[in-house]
């Protein structure tokens, strides 16, 4: 029984460590840098046929209803919606999977929390099994994340799809840059690029985990 507890306890810890960890490092790439950047190496002002002014208006206008609200994506330029309703429609979902994440990530966090002052209450053996979880945590997200990440990349279409196809109805989140707005504004490679980028920053988050939390570990165990 003992044994059980610990291997659910370890599970429970991993996800809820693998929810923070990505919850954080998706954070850096909300903000209208990375994405202006991002946009310039995908070339979307030739996709779009916008000038930077114009770009840099619709684009932060999108992503401010992304993170903030209220969630219309009915940004205008020169009094012509950017979206039209699929598009935007299809924002609302995005936006809908973004807030539903937060939310575990959260919970995720109150579990850790919780755990962590439980732990405290048990003195230093239960202090040094909590991070050597926490490390243990830190050392799996890594290695998914890599061979994940590998996989992704050889396979960004399949992998594109099959996430897709997990949160969203099926022919509602492909988009043609010859025609449509968002398949021009956010192009294949401005994505590849923001994934690969999330997945760099989710490896040195868990690995700083599983360092910290091993050396925690080891000395309340010394």
């Amino acid at each position: 029984m003992a044994s059980l507890c610990g291997v659910l306890a370890a599970l429970v810890t991993g996800i809820a460590a693998a929810l923070v960890v990505v919850a954080l490092a998706i954070l850096p790439f909300l903000n209208p840098l990375w994405v202006g950047f991002e946009q310039g190496r995908a070339d979307a002002a030739a996709w779009t046929g916008y000038n930077p002014d114009d770009l840099a208006y619709v684009t932060n206008e999108i992503l401010a209803d992304l993170v903030i609200g209220p969630q219309t994506f009915g940004v205008a330029l020169a009094g012509q919606p950017v979206l039209v309703e699929r598009e935007r429609q299809h924002m609302r979902a995005v936006r809908g999977v973004f807030a539903g994440f937060y939310v575990a990530a959260a919970a995720g966090a109150l579990v850790l929390l919780a755990a962590y002052l439980l732990a405290r209450a048990g003195g230093s053996g239960a202090r040094a099994a909590f991070w050597r979880r926490l490390a243990g945590s830190g050392k799996v997200i890594a290695v998914v994340t890599v061979v994940g990440g590998l996989t992704s990349v050889f396979f960004f279409d399949t992998a594109f799809e099959i996430f897709h196809r997990l949160f969203f109805p099926a022919g509602t989140y492909l988009f043609d840059p010859r025609t449509d707005r968002l398949g021009q504004l956010f192009p294949e490679q401005f994505w590849v690029e923001t994934t690969i980028g999330v997945g760099g920053v989710v490896i040195v988050l868990s690995v700083g985990l599983a360092l910290f939390s091993g050396r925690r570990a080891a000395r309340l165990e010394s």
